[in-house]
């Protein structure tokens, strides 16, 4: 790799760590072409932005494969290794088209000549190096899936793409069997965005196959495609389902319409995929916010444990000789890209990421049920060092959960002698269906009563000084930020909000597709068919109410949260002249530059400094 942004800066000896740990170079888990597994494409922060790399294992040699202004993350290897796809969007608006460029190094071509700019919904390589198949979403056409088929040269034969699936609701390509004859789609045509059905077609676009648990949309069980077995004429699908409440994985022949369950008996949320010879899976489990991984073998039926530190596994993969390479950190230690033969396999070059601190598990009797929390704070104030200023950072998604991984954000606010709390509200991920889909129940304020509860142990607790209270998040926690100043203001000192929902209604007419399905979903319909639901849930609706100081900052080219329903927010506060600040930055939803991140931390930093009241 080159010279990092972290060896470019001058005086890094000094450079505090909490602006260290973003500036480190980061590696993400290597993906590796199927039938060229020595060549691999991984994605770091080495020149100051996220951009895609290519590596021969083989040589040793690595090489930028991207270089845009905003950074670019969204790409595959060809399973022949000779290509690399990548995704151009434009400023990170996530609309646009796949490019594609030689493993080696070489010009980028349009991969799919005939195909206009869309938002990605999947994309399947053959490893015939000629089949691709590709899913699309737009406004105006919903969803599609269209099939293209390269010539030998690179080309497509002079043959236009052809469109094999078409639907308004949200759908994508979930796989492609090893030998290009089958397609697996998930899709909600039902019209449940939350709970995915599955139809496997053939490459002419007639039906193989159809898997609904949702039984039409009258049942809120969800399906997703895990990926086909990895061997030639075998019709056997990876499936995750939640039949018995959590994701489970199960094997499904889509041939035959055999099931066979996979009863592994693991507490919590089960992912898997293939080993490359189709002999065993290799299981990711999710436990109370730590992850472990297993290998499962299919003709014994036995579960081992592979051997991880306690913390969280953010990715895994088996390799063809047997061993896997997997993502590992905790609250406490940077990530590190690991293998079960032992030792680091990718170790970027440059500044370390300073260590942090560990978190706390604390559980909280909710409304609904026990709440998870995991809190971070400053070393040496365990004990009788007084309540705290505290942060309590909301993650987004809201299908999402925070847990014990690296997080640089969080690790900064410790820095600064600040308390931080996160919280797994109804809503997150990792802690069983209903727990998850209660978010459908009064959005937005379900997430907040949690919230309070766990404000309620911190104060009471002692940990959290009731005067100088953070409400902060980025995307769905950033609405929630808003939405929870509005209706609970007396709870919170400040309020630091990124990328938010701040006007539920006009964000819904302004966001991408598929985000319209969700909130159909979790509404129960349109700004014009249930209004009342989307005014309850509009932060909008009670900014009036706002009494702490608010921070945003918003990408302008943002498709998730849009614009101009945060400077309706914002007009709202000025026209009252309520204490607030706005930071718009050339962006979409998030940056992908070091530098604009680390902007963002610190005058949100400073933002919480000015305006908390000093302790009492």
């Amino acid at each position: 790799m080159s010279e990092t942004g972290a060896e470019k800066a001058t005086g890094s000896e000094s450079m505090p760590d909490w602006e260290k740990r973003f500036r480190a170079p980061r590696v993400s888990l290597p993906d590796w072409a199927e039938d060229a597994p020595q060549r691999s494409l991984f994605v770091s922060n080495a020149t100051g932005t996220y951009e895609l790399y290519a590596w021969d294992r083989t040589t040793g040699a690595q090489r930028q494969a991207t270089d845009r202004p905003n950074g670019t993350t969204d790409g595959v290897l060809s399973p022949d290794g000779e290509w690399i796809w990548w995704f151009n969007d434009k400023d990170g608006d996530e609309f646009g088209v796949w490019l594609r460029q030689p493993f080696g190094g070489g010009p980028d071509e349009p991969a799919v000549p005939g195909l206009d700019a869309s938002y990605p919904a999947g994309l399947a390589l053959g490893r015939d190096g000629r089949t691709v198949v590709v899913g699309r979403s737009t406004d105006e056409e919903g969803s599609t899936i269209h099939v293209v088929r390269h010539d030998g040269a690179g080309g497509t034969d002079g043959a236009a793409p052809v469109e094999v699936y078409r639907h308004h609701e949200s759908a994508g390509v979930g796989d492609l069997s090893h030998d290009g004859t089958l397609i697996a789609v998930e899709h909600t045509e039902h019209g449940d965005a939350m709970h995915s059905a599955l139809r496997v077609i053939r490459p002419d676009g007639s039906t193989v196959a159809e898997l609904d648990d949702t039984k039409g949309g009258t049942v809120e069980l969800g399906l997703e495609v895990l990926g086909f077995a990895p061997v030639d004429g075998d019709t056997r699908l990876l499936v995750g389902h939640q039949r018995r409440g959590r994701w489970e994985p199960m094997v499904w022949d889509v041939a035959s319409g055999e099931e066979s369950d996979l009863v592994l008996g693991l507490p919590g949320d089960v992912s898997a995929e293939w080993y490359p010879d189709g002999s065993a899976l290799l299981i990711a489990h999710g436990f109370e916010a730590r992850g472990e991984l297993f290998r499962y073998d299919l003709a014994s039926r036995e579960l081992t444990r592979i051997e991880t530190p306690t913390g969280s596994v953010s990715g895994a993969t088996a390799r063809p000789d047997g061993t896997v390479e997997y993502m590992w950190s905790s609250a406490a230690e940077p990530p590190v890209v690991r293998s079960t033969a032992g030792g680091v396999v990718l170790d970027p070059p440059g500044m370390k990421a300073p260590a942090s601190v560990p978190v706390e598990d604390v559980w909280v009797d909710g409304p609904g049920g026990r709440i998870h929390a995991l809190v971070q704070r400053p070393a040496g104030t365990a004990g009788s060092s007084g309540p705290l200023p505290t942060v309590f950072e909301v993650h987004g998604g809201p299908t999402w959960h925070d847990s014990d991984s690296f997080a640089a954000g969080p690790a900064a606010w410790v820095d600064h002698g600040y308390a931080v709390v996160r919280v797994n509200y109804r809503g997150s991920t990792g802690y069983g269906r209903e727990w998850t889909d209660a978010l459908k129940h009064r959005v937005g304020l379900i997430e907040l009563e949690d919230i309070a509860a766990v404000r309620e142990w911190a104060v009471t607790s002692g940990l959290a000084d009731p005067d100088r209270l953070v409400l902060a998040g980025g995307s769905w926690g950033g609405y929630l930020t808003l939405l929870g100043l509005g209706t609970q203001p007396d709870a919170w000192a400040v309020g630091l909000a990124a990328v938010p929902v701040a006007d539920y209604v006009t964000a819904y007419h302004d966001e991408m597709e598929a985000l319209k399905a969700m909130d159909r979903t979790l509404l129960g319909g349109t700004p014009e068919e249930v209004p009342e639901r989307f005014a309850a849930s509009s932060p909008l609706t009670y900014v009036d109410e706002v009494k702490a100081p608010v921070y945003i900052s918003a990408g302008v080219n943002d498709p998730r949260c849009p614009i101009r329903q945060v400077e309706n927010y914002v007009d709202r506060l000025a026209a009252r002249g309520a204490a607030h600040e706005v930071y718009r930055y050339d962006a979409g939803h998030g940056s992908l530059v070091v530098d604009e991140r680390i902007k963002q931390v610190a005058l949100e930093l400073e933002f919480a400094q000015r305006h908390l009241p000093a302790a009492g």
